[in-house]
């Protein structure tokens, strides 16, 4: 007779094995880290616990590179150094991550009065447990609110009012994000190409004279762009052109900061 070996695997008590296991009460393990629990104070609002916050940071973080180029001095930045590259005739030079990890750090340089305010008036009282996430988050915004603010046009600021509907407010801080942030977008790209149109005017002058001397040369087959850009390089270096562009549009930041 043939005796039944339990030290061979049969998957059947394997599977029974670990479906006990699982059936287990949840009262055998306690983590005690409550995933859901909402919280209402006595003024009425409602805490979220710590792991609902930390979900919602981390979702958030999926629209942080938004936030940085539509809520900050970014989106000036990058299109003036583009036509800058544009206005020299250099295609490829300085690369994308150059102009791009410039466009960051000169961004950083222009936002640090309001990150240091958005901080001290909204992160550091809620990691002391001074105030809610709300309103941290509401404290932390109103820095960006007033700078985005101060470098948006009326008339955008109008235009969009206007497209949503709305009716005209108290004051300009009573104006939410969905409409300050078009309006500012639009109003920084407005100023951006401004600033672009004044760097184009003498590489364009240059590229004028050196066509016309080719002309009178009867050097037709000659491209001017490739021998103007030897003299562009020349007068942008001659000037500190980007010292000139950095203070510039650091400068076109200052009434903010």
């Amino acid at each position: 007779m043939k005796q039944w070996l339990p030290d061979k695997c049969n998957p059947w008590l394997w599977l029974v094995g670990a479906g006990l296991f699982i059936c287990q009460p949840a009262t055998a393990v306690d983590l005690g880290i409550p995933a859901l629990k909402v919280t209402t104070l006595p003024d009425g609002q409602q805490e979220y616990t710590v792991t609902i916050q930390i979900l919602a940071i981390m979702t958030a973080l999926t629209l942080l590179p938004a936030i940085v180029m539509m809520m900050t001095s970014f989106t000036r930045i990058i299109v003036v150094l583009a036509i800058l590259r544009q206005a020299l005739g250099l295609q490829q030079t300085p690369s994308n991550q150059i102009m791009v990890g410039l466009a960051l750090f000169l961004t950083f340089f222009i936002m640090t009065p309001v990150l240091q305010e958005a901080n001290k008036a909204g992160l550091q009282p809620y990691l002391n447990e001074q105030l809610t996430s709300a309103d941290a988050l509401h404290k932390a915004s109103e820095p960006f609110h007033a700078f985005m603010l101060a470098q948006t046009r009326e008339s955008d600021l109008d235009l969009f009012i206007r497209i949503a509907d709305e009716k005209s407010f108290n004051t300009p801080q009573d104006v939410p994000f969905s409409i300050l942030v078009p309006a500012f977008v639009t109003s920084e790209l407005k100023t951006a190409f401004q600033i672009g149109f004044l760097l184009f005017i003498p590489f364009l002058m240059i590229d004028l004279v050196v066509a016309s001397v080719l002309m009178a040369m009867g050097m037709m087959m000659l491209s001017p762009l490739i021998v103007s850009l030897p003299f562009k390089i020349m007068l942008f270096v001659m000037v500190d052109g980007w010292a000139m562009i950095m203070g510039t549009l650091a400068a076109s930041f200052g009434a903010s900061i």
